[in-house]
């Protein structure tokens, strides 16, 4: 479903995921890759019609709706964690759930894109995980409510079991509860235009970061950029976010291509099969030959990211490696959430 009808609905953890893969298009086909390994609406305008009667009899005049102005400042804050209340949780699949929060004041996250935000237990709360030193587990994730989308905040937070934080999340946390969060911090300044074709490779919930900037891209009508997403799955039902995917792909079919591709995948499945490999790469994503007119975001499971681009030095985006280095792009040319 679209975001539109996600916040309807009550309603972009950034690049965490789990075990998935990677592939070539057509049947399936093996791969030397290391298996991948475990590790992130509708804006509510209020509006309203004065209906007003003049002296003749049955007679009515529609005043123009009164807009209520656009938060200019963020709900949030980079600087500091606030700790907001869990409206409802809607699960999504047989792991995976949306949580959504009510931001301040009805304010908007106004979170740029490409941001996260930065999510621990409420001090105090009880069964909050602790790392090693006592000190609260912090996790990013990215929302997939839209920037502008006043009230909420949504995160699609998938639970793993070596995962302290979105299992004390999943297991623990109860509408009425808080969750501690801050930001929105920027991982990339994206600008529209910048490129002219943009490639995605996600796998498992790494979709969430791709998911806001393909969003945010397609709804600007100067957008001349063109993006394919390699998005890899275990299965079929491990899927996220594809109904929106899929709506943005129909409602934008000259400039945006998905791919698919599953481990297991299903008797009759049209995609792909295996992992994102050197195959699937070069029949999707522009040569680097085009330099910086092509740009590449990787988000997936640590493995995945190490086999394609190369692992990340900490916070900062360390040596390019993997397939994509094999494959001749440059640091400049390759970004990993």
């Amino acid at each position: 479903m679209s975001l539109l009808r996600l916040a309807t609905r009550a309603l972009r953890p950034t690049c965490s995921a789990r075990q998935f893969s990677t592939p070539t298009p057509g049947p399936a086909k093996s791969s030397n890759l290391p298996l991948y390994l475990g590790g992130a609406g509708v804006v509510g305008l209020a509006t309203y019609v004065y209906l007003g009667g003049s002296a003749a009899p049955f007679s009515t005049t529609s005043a123009a709706p009164a807009a209520k102005p656009k938060p200019e400042k963020s709900a949030l804050d980079p600087t500091q964690f606030l700790d907001l209340k869990l409206k409802s949780v809607e699960p999504y699949n047989h792991n995976t759930s949306r949580f959504v929060f009510e931001l301040p004041d009805g304010g908007a996250a106004l979170s740029p894109v490409a941001s996260f935000v930065a999510v621990r237990a409420s001090e105090g709360a009880d069964g909050a995980p602790l790392d090693k030193n006592g000190n609260p587990v912090i996790r990013p994730y990215t929302p997939i409510s839209r920037p502008e989308h006043e009230g909420e905040l949504v995160l699609l937070i998938k639970k793993y079991e070596t995962g302290v934080l979105s299992k004390y999340v999943h297991e623990q946390l109860k509408p009425g509860a808080t969750l501690s969060i801050k930001g929105p911090i920027t991982k990339f300044p994206y600008k529209a235009n910048e490129f002219e074709h943009v490639a995605l490779i996600g796998g498992g919930s790494g979709i969430t970061p791709l998911y806001q900037l393909l969003d945010h891209a397609l709804a600007d009508p100067t957008n001349r950029t063109r993006f394919t997403l390699l998005y890899a799955n275990v299965s079929e039902a491990d899927v996220l976010m594809r109904e929106e995917l899929s709506a943005l792909e129909r409602a934008h079919p000259q400039a945006l291509r998905i791919v698919h591709t599953l481990d297991n995948p299903p008797q009759g499945w049209a995609g792909a099969s295996g992992y994102v490999n050197r195959e699937l790469i070069k029949a999707h994503v522009p040569p680097a030959e085009l330099g910086d007119k092509v740009k590449v975001f990787v988000c997936g499971p640590p493995g995945q990211v190490v086999a394609l681009a190369g692992k990340k030095d900490g916070m900062k985006q360390g040596a390019i490696g993997g397939i994509l280095k094999e494959l001749g792009y440059s640091e400049d040319q390759v970004f990993k959430f």
